[in-house]
């Protein structure tokens, strides 16, 4: 009763034929042999492979540090919509 039947093999792809579609296995089998590749990897602890057509980014000596700019300085606005009462409190109704 498990997957040793090639029946029961050719149901299961048909229905994630029926569930995905055609066009979406192929990205959902790809996403999932890099996932097993890297979780191997990962557990054997060696490193990426370099890939064809890159190279090794050169090494900086040392970067310039960039200079601290003077953050300007925001006066201090009545905000719209508040209106002053003569006793000095803010009404929340809007001023007419």
């Amino acid at each position: 009763m498990g997957l040793d039947n090639p029946l029961h093999i050719a149901f299961l792809l048909i229905l994630l034929l029926l569930v995905f579609g055609a066009k979406r296995l192929p990205e959902i089998g790809q996403s999932l042999g890099s996932g097993l590749r890297g979780f191997r990897r990962s557990l054997s602890g060696e490193d990426e492979p370099p890939t064809l057509g890159t190279m090794p980014a050169p090494q900086l000596a040392a970067q310039p540090q960039l200079a601290a700019q003077p953050q300007p300085q925001l006066a201090a606005q009545p905000q719209p919509g508040l209106a002053e009462r003569p006793d000095g409190g803010v009404d929340s109704a809007p001023a007419a």
